[in-house]
């Protein structure tokens, strides 16, 4: 075992992160702290950017406007130009009779106040061609809030789906596992409502937005994205969380391009594509699908079953519904670390009655049914075993829990 490897990894990490732009906001917003001299006190302004850095919403805000930016900016000279006018029109008529318009910025500052719907009060136009100034100063406010109030609320309309898919990104990262769904459709609809108690969390990805819709009104995490696109995937914490992505479009090519996408931006995730047959689980296989799902070719054979060998047919589906007492589960040697070292034959499974159907190989993947006893068990094997739940509970208590090696 080389130490030095992982110490090397753990150490550039740190290096790399002493070096970038955040980190050196973080220096410079603590170095007030142990300030002898008046000049560093300018470092407490550091302390507002390293704050800045972790708002998100304060970014979000802003891109909120900037979507906008030619409307507000086009309604900000057009308040200019009104203001200026009235304010030079206000200091035409007023300046020789109303006492409190000194100057033209006196004027100005009259025309901004009332624009604004402020009023004060402290000037006032005194000649009829200033109040036929101040009235149409009064509606052309009214028209400016009401067009600024307007647009603003467009944006943030337009901007509020994506503000709440980036929180449902945002919090489906804190996860340490996690499951991206990629199509809305009725196998992902029977997925879920068969499996409310899954405990790991979820986000559903699909590029239809009406599909999306429908997935909001029924309550699903779901998001208007494109998974095939690297850019989307990429936005999930893929270094720190254990990701299973599933396929599960209703095209075959989508599929692929999705799988091809998702090992592009890491090796490390977990895929399961659906397939509509045996050739096109090849071509899942040759894309990087680590396990295929024929769905249609599983029908097919269940409706077989029923009309020609119909116990077979009521044993597999009372296993696959949990309508029996008895139930399958599979003893990870990973977890359970006594049985490494062992022959099948060692292991009374009759004791802990328990029915042993066959394990998988850790290092090939093959799944072997009712192996030789001779079989050695070594790590990363996978015991498939069959029986009542708190045999299989007390099984896996009997042969250790976790397996830190």
């Amino acid at each position: 075992f080389n130490i030095w490897k992982p110490i090397k990894t753990i150490l550039k990490g740190k290096l790399e992160y002493m070096v970038s732009p955040s980190a050196i906001v973080d220096l410079l917003a603590i170095l007030p702290a142990y300030r002898p001299l008046r000049v560093l006190r300018i470092f407490v302004l550091f302390r507002v950017f390293k704050l800045l850095r972790y708002t998100k919403s304060i970014h979000q805000f802003v891109e909120v406007f900037a979507t906008k930016r030619f409307e507000l900016v086009t309604l900000l000279f057009l308040l200019v130009f009104i203001v200026t006018t009235a304010g030079i029109a206000i200091y035409v008529f007023e300046e020789k009779t109303n006492p409190n318009i000194n100057s033209l910025f006196d004027a100005v500052y009259w025309a901004l106040i009332t624009i604004s719907s402020v009023g004060y009060g402290d000037i006032s136009p005194v000649t009829p061609e200033g109040r036929v100034v101040s009235m149409i100063i009064i509606v052309s406010g009214i028209a400016m809030i009401s067009f600024v109030t307007s647009v603003i609320v467009s944006a943030f309309s337009e901007k509020l789906d994506e503000l709440k898919e980036n929180r449902i990104v945002e919090e489906i990262n804190k996860n340490k596992d996690f499951i991206i769904i990629c199509g809305y459709g009725q196998m992902t609809r029977m997925f879920l409502r068969n499996n409310s108690l899954l405990s790991y969390e979820y986000v559903i990805i699909d590029k239809d937005i009406e599909r999306v819709e429908i997935g909001r009104k029924e309550g699903y995490n779901i998001i208007n994205e494109d998974a095939s696109r690297y850019n989307v995937i990429s936005k999930f914490n893929i270094n720190y969380s254990n990701i299973t992505l599933l396929a599960l479009t209703g095209s075959d090519i989508n599929n692929i391009y999705i799988t091809l996408n998702a090992k592009a931006v890491s090796r490390n995730i977990k895929v399961v594509a659906r397939a509509s047959s045996a050739n096109m689980e090849k071509k899942c296989r040759l894309a990087g699908v680590d396990h295929v799902v024929l769905p249609n070719m599983i029908a097919n054979r269940m409706l077989l079953f029923a009309i020609t060998q119909p116990a077979m047919y009521r044993a597999i589906y009372s296993i696959l519904t949990g309508q029996n007492l008895a139930q399958l589960d599979e003893v990870s040697t990973v977890s359970h670390y006594k049985l490494v070292g062992k022959q099948i034959k060692d292991i009374d499974f009759k004791a802990h009655k328990l029915l042993f159907i066959g394990f998988q190989c850790g290092r090939k993947e093959e799944f072997i049914f009712n192996p030789p006893p001779q079989i050695d068990i070594r790590l990363g094997d996978v015991l498939l075993v069959m029986g009542r739940k708190v045999s299989i509970e007390y099984f896996k208590q009997h042969y250790g829990e976790v397996f830190y090696g």
